[in-house]
């Protein structure tokens, strides 16, 4: 990678960053916000990679978004449920009046959105409402993490293929180093940032490590997942919104799996 590229790489990941961070930090507002955000471009992207985008199509793609959108925002408005309700039972009469296209595909594409954008938001507008904004921004953190490690790890010592139909260049020694990056900043979070990101007395450190984890765990299983749609499709990256690294879905890939999963784990903990 030549400089100029690099450099492109670096401050658009900067921004992506810091427009996250900015969110999470606003409270969970914020969050709803950073959510909407997501969930509006992730849907457009994910059309966008199945079809090209026409005026015909405009508005499926509207009722999508919103069904998604309201998903995003039930935590905090509980009567947007009602409203995503009302989207999808507008969402299967549209498609009634479309000649064009498979519409038992053209349903099921929009049904896969609200799974696999829609509802990971609203776990995350959930988690910030329910317990805290800045375990947002520590999930976020975990990812960042994980990813770093696994790739400066799986660079110099990566043999083993992790997943090589679908992923070649992911190796276990990745996977190892992305986790065990993630045990050892789980440690300073616990000693250092547990007030700080919201979990307070209901932190241990037990608790951090597991979260540590299964961000790793199920963040490896999520960049997979979406990479398993692009190779079924035959594309490189999801789009281009963002210079260098490609599109929304290829930055936030990890995170539409880790969030129900680290839902579960909360959830798990706290009947315990």
């Amino acid at each position: 990678m030549d400089f100029h590229k690099l450099l492109i790489r670096s401050v658009s990941g900067v921004v992506y960053c810091a427009i996250i961070i900015c969110c999470i930090l606003c409270g969970y507002w914020g969050v709803f916000a950073l959510g909407v955000l997501l969930s509006t471009l992730a849907c457009i992207e994910m059309s966008k990679m199945f079809h090209e985008l026409s005026r015909e199509e405009l508005p499926v793609l509207i009722i999508d978004i919103t069904g998604c959108i309201c998903l995003a925002i039930a935590p905090i408005m509980p009567e947007a449920m009602l409203m995503w309700v009302a989207a999808m039972v507008v969402r299967l009469i549209e498609q009634l009046y479309i000649v064009e296209g498979n519409p038992v595909k053209e349903m099921a594409l929009s049904a896969f959105k609200q799974l696999y954008i829609g509802l990971p938001m609203l776990l995350m507008t959930a988690i910030a409402y329910l317990i805290h904004p800045m375990l947002i921004l520590a999930i976020f953190i975990f990812i960042w993490i994980n990813d770093t490690g696994a790739f400066l790890v799986g660079s110099m010592l990566g043999k083993h293929r992790l997943f090589e139909r679908i992923s070649p260049k992911k190796s276990w020694e990745g996977f190892f180093g992305g986790l065990i990056f993630n045990l050892g900043f789980s440690v300073l979070f616990y000693y250092c940032f547990n007030d700080f990101f919201g979990l307070g007395g209901f932190g241990t450190l037990g608790i951090w490590l597991g979260l540590a984890a299964t961000v790793s765990v199920f963040g490896t299983w999520g960049d997979l997942v979406e990479s398993l749609m692009k190779r079924s499709l035959h594309i490189k990256d999801s789009g281009n919104l963002i210079p260098g690294h490609g599109g929304i879905l290829d930055r936030i890939d990890s995170l539409l799996l880790v969030l129900p999963a680290v839902t579960l784990y909360l959830a798990i903990i706290i009947c315990l």
